[in-house]
């Protein structure tokens, strides 16, 4: 049976379009989509804001909720952000969003670049070693054999408990011939020790009326001696600074650490002796403003002979620089983490050269 003709097209019934139009359609096209140097408003607004808050962290106000110490504690780590709005910005194709990123990568770099490379030298003639040892720490003598397998000349610890003071005590001894203990803080020494006082952190002057009840505040949690060398006398101040809190009410609230700041930086200042090493905790970091008072007069081992940023808490991943070196007219040459110990906090160590 025959099959019917295939249908044909009817060359007739082609639509036809006036001239222009189709480059009309696409230049309607091209103009919903912007160029890239008008793309992303959004990450270009915030690598801005993120280069100016780094810029100008030191004029974010501390009131309310201490704000501006709180960006002070955390100020490396705002560099992450680079990263994530370089991948927003990436995506959308933005070349304004990239280019703004550069205020945050040159700012971050002015301020923490130098922190990448490493400054140490090879002269010491002394070295320092400062360790929270933890009040909850479930193993104080394998902490003390650790610490004493390092061998530093001067071995400071903080948050000492009655319970484990003699435990330091007996597992030290034999690499520390000299120790001076006062309250929760202690230096073991194979230098001779003298003129050993407390200082008063936790009640100090106009500021303590600020201070809540505290179980620690009657403890002495900072003490000055005197330590001997073939160099002359060395002042060395050990102290463990009070704690931060971070609460929805009040926000960082650093009344108890400032109390502490201002106390020793006040007992630095009156210091006669030139040579003087801070050692121990500080509850907050040296870029923070509230410790002007110390670090105003001292310079910090990491920062002058280590290479990196040194966090010590929390142990299992370190975010800050708690614990600290500092010193005065001495040059420091090197600066590290030690090991990992039972504890929430890493041990830190210098060396020191006359």
């Amino acid at each position: 049976m025959p099959q019917p003709p295939a249908p044909t097209r009817d060359a007739s019934r082609k639509i036809h379009r006036p001239p222009g139009v189709g480059r009309a359609r696409r230049a309607v096209l091209a103009a919903s989509r912007p160029e890239p140097w008008r793309r992303g408003p959004v990450p270009t607004a915030l690598a801005l804001l993120l280069g100016l808050l780094m810029l100008a962290h030191a004029q974010i106000p501390n009131r309310p909720w201490n704000l501006g110490s709180l960006v002070e504690t955390f100020l490396p780590w705002l560099g992450l952000g680079i990263p994530v709005l370089l991948a927003g910005s990436l995506w959308r194709r933005s070349a304004s969003a990239v280019v703004a990123l550069l205020l945050p990568l040159v700012v971050w770099t002015c301020l923490f670049g130098g922190l990448l490379v490493d400054k140490s030298h090879p002269d010491a003639d002394l070295t320092v070693a400062t360790h929270n040892v933890g009040a909850a720490n479930p193993d104080p003598v394998g902490t003390a054999r650790a610490l004493a397998a390092f061998g530093a000349d001067l071995l400071a610890l903080e948050e000492l408990t009655p319970q484990t003071t003699d435990t330091y005590r007996k597992e030290l001894g034999s690499t520390y011939p000299h120790h001076a203990v006062l309250g929760t803080v202690g230096l073991w020494s194979k230098l001779p020790l003298s003129d050993t006082q407390p200082i008063d952190i936790m009640n100090y002057g106009p500021l303590k009326t600020s201070l809540p009840p505290d179980r620690n505040s009657l403890e002495t949690r900072a003490l000055r001696t005197t330590v001997t060398t073939e160099n002359g006398t060395l002042t060395v101040f050990v102290a463990h600074l009070g704690s931060v809190r971070l609460t929805p009410k009040s926000g960082f609230w650093t009344g108890s650490r400032n109390i502490g700041v201002e106390a020793l930086g006040k007992a630095i200042a009156a210091e006669q002796n030139d040579r003087v090493i801070l050692l121990g905790d500080l509850n907050g970091t040296t870029d923070d403003r509230a410790l002007a008072p110390i670090t105003s007069q001292m310079r910090p081992a990491q920062k002058t002979a280590g290479q990196g940023f040194g966090f010590t808490w929390p142990a299992a991943f370190p975010v800050v620089r708690a614990d600290e070196i500092l010193t005065r007219t001495l040059t420091l040459t090197t600066s590290r983490t030690l090991p990992a110990t039972p504890s929430d906090h890493l041990p830190i160590a210098a060396t020191i050269t006359w």
